[in-house]
């Protein structure tokens, strides 16, 4: 596929699979009971005589995350107005993000600024122009995977960090089971969207090359994948469809591939409990010092 169409985020029918899996995996509870932990303190250490807050969301996905954490924000400073810029590739899920605002009465005091464009082309963009925008705060949650070049993508949104700013990303945890299973089977799954996989261990590697201070929180989860053994359960399928990125499991891999899969995701990638077998799906908060 030529690079200028590559995909880097979920479009068209990976949206709704996307959701699917969000609703099924409850990631962003887990995800929020984190932030809303640590966010404050760490935001409130660094940034006591704040008159303003200027937020960036990169790869903000329909803004289930962002919304939450701006409102968390506005209670820890409430005399400091905010400016939010998104970065999302999605029409839709930008779209969906945009609906979520309107609901959400509290951020319609903070202005939007729309970037419809992926994180690599709002880096060229902002190189281009030269007129730097710096942020308090830079939010990259589960959207490393999508990326070239993963030193340049943190290295240019560190530089947009004020000079007590910190960038928060999320992503899989070293030795979970997302960690296990895409990088066993590494050369069947890193062929369309996400070419090359990172988990925390990858994002710890570059930062510490890069020479950047940063803190790490775990964030446990776990989720049911007990219907992905059952070939018939549309839930089940759904599941594997999302968690290999493909439209079709049963359709993409030879029948060895798919036992190995299933053999891995039961006995490396989780654990069983009365009866049900439950995927690790722990991630990892790093929040980089600017």
């Amino acid at each position: 596929m030529a690079a200028e169409t590559k995909q880097t985020c979920y479009e068209g029918s990976s949206v709704d699979s996307f959701q699917f899996y969000l609703k099924h995996s409850g990631e962003h509870e887990a995800m929020l009971q984190s932030v809303h932990n640590i966010l404050p303190g760490l935001m409130k250490r660094t940034g006591e005589d704040l008159s303003s807050l200027d937020v960036l969301g990169v790869g903000s996905g329909g803004g289930e995350m962002d919304v939450q954490m701006l409102s968390l924000l506005q209670s820890t400073f409430p005399a400091a107005p905010i400016t939010a810029d998104i970065v999302e590739g999605s029409s839709k899920l930008v779209d969906n993000f945009k609906a979520l605002v309107a609901k959400t009465p509290n951020l319609q005091t903070i202005p939007f600024t729309w970037h419809v464009m992926h994180s690599e082309d709002y880096q060229k963009q902002v190189q281009a122009k030269g007129d730097v925008k710096k942020f308090d705060f830079i939010n990259m949650i589960q959207m490393i995977y999508y990326v070239d070049d993963l030193a340049d993508t943190i290295k240019f949104y560190h530089s947009l960090l004020k000079s007590n700013g910190r960038l928060m990303i999320i992503v899989e945890a070293r030795n979970s089971g997302w960690d296990t299973l895409w990088k066993t089977y590494h050369k069947d799954l890193c062929v369309h969207a996400i070419t090359e996989y990172r988990s925390s261990g990858d994002v710890i590697a570059c930062l510490k090359s890069l020479g950047l201070k940063y803190e790490e929180h775990a964030v446990p989860n776990a989720f049911d994948i007990t219907e992905c053994f059952d070939p018939n359960s549309q839930t089940g399928v759904r599941l594997l469809n999302f968690m290999t990125a493909r439209d079709q499991f049963y359709q993409s891999f030879t029948p060895e591939i798919r036992a190995g899969i299933l053999d891995l995701l039961r006995n490396k990638c989780s654990t069983e409990k009365d009866g049900k077998v439950f995927f690790d799906s722990t991630l990892s908060c790093i929040f980089v010092h600017a």
